[in-house]
């Protein structure tokens, strides 16, 4: 079972292309207004930002279906902007205020949408993984031709209940695609150090699974590699791994000074693969769009965080008698 590098697609129309950019602007400006809060005291605990990885959910939510599911871990937020959930909810629940996700009780790694099929954020690293599988397994019990997205790291790739899960999953059929977003440093430690295969999506042959690796810094390619998995498993055939390589420029949490690698590095990354330029640099040299037509995107996106960030301020914090509700649903 050989990977298989997929390639960027040459006749995607323009449509998709400025799709694919808003959606990616949206959650990179968003994220630096998230960071931009945290660093003035209104977002409280852990905040773990999503730049650099836009092109990973925006082009694996380019393959999706109503119905399909989507949990992942703690960097949630690109998740949730990109499957539609309101900025203004997902800033609100950042800061703890009423008119969040959550109501404010939850932050950032207890979000939720029962409308948008979005099973969290969650803080236990790759506790997320079984559950993904569970959610797949509804769906097959039900008959009702969904797939779930279950993304998970690098680092939530060395943990036991992955493994357990993969059997599982493939031992019943699972329609499940289990997305490794391998950002090359887990919490800290580079995958070089932390890794003896370094090709982690292999793992699953060990019980049948397919798979493949994927650029994760191309939207396009991730899209692809989405509808290959999806295809994958809604004929039955059951799950799909993608091991998706991306990339993210802030450090694991915004209390990390990412010490473990350089300043160089990451800038020769923004230079050379940024996911949000290389299609900006398609819709400009296609003729697609021009400098003025981009400007007025990045104005428009901009507002839009904006609003967010001006009603997370201004929405009120939970009532005390909220905070004892909800706690078995």
């Amino acid at each position: 079972m050989a990977a298989r590098k997929s390639t960027q697609k040459s006749n995607v129309s323009a449509e998709e292309l400025s799709k694919y950019y808003r959606e990616m602007l949206l959650i990179r400006r968003f994220e630096e207004k998230a960071g931009q809060l945290y660093g003035m005291g209104l977002i409280g605990g852990f905040c773990h930002l999503y730049i650099g990885q836009e092109a990973v959910v925006v082009g694996l939510e380019a393959a999706t279906e109503e119905g399909d599911k989507r949990v992942t871990s703690y960097r949630d937020h690109g998740h949730m902007l990109a499957c539609g959930m309101d900025p203004d909810g997902v800033m609100a629940e950042l800061t703890g205020r009423e008119g969040g996700y959550s109501k404010g009780k939850g932050g950032s790694m207890h979000m939720f949408s029962k409308e948008k099929h979005f099973y969290g954020g969650h803080g236990i690293v790759g506790a997320q993984v079984p559950l993904g599988a569970g959610l797949a397994f509804a769906d097959k019990y039900q008959g009702n031709g969904r797939v779930t997205f279950t993304y998970f790291g690098d680092g939530a790739a060395n943990q036991g209940q992955v493994y357990e899960t993969y059997n599982m999953a493939q031992l019943w059929e699972l329609p499940v695609v289990f997305v490794i977003e391998n950002n090359q440093y887990a919490m800290g430690t580079s995958v070089q150090r932390s890794t003896k295969s370094p090709a982690i999506w292999k793992r699953g042959e060990a019980y049948g699974i397919a798979g493949e690796e994927v650029d994760g810094m191309n939207v396009l390619a991730v899209k692809e590699a989405g509808d290959r998995a999806v295809a994958h498993c809604r004929s039955g055939k059951g799950p799909y791994i993608l091991e998706v390589k991306t990339y993210r420029y802030r450090g694991h949490s915004m209390s990390d000074p990412a010490k473990y690698r350089t300043r160089e590095e990451v800038q020769k990354m923004r230079e050379e693969r940024d996911p949000i330029e290389q299609v900006r640099e398609m819709l400009l040299t296609g003729g697609h769009a021009t400098e003025e037509d981009l400007k007025a995107i990045d104005k428009e996106i901009k507002d839009i965080v904006n609003k967010s960030a001006d009603f997370a301020k201004t929405s009120p914090e939970p009532a005390l008698e909220e905070l004892w509700t909800d706690i078995y649903a």
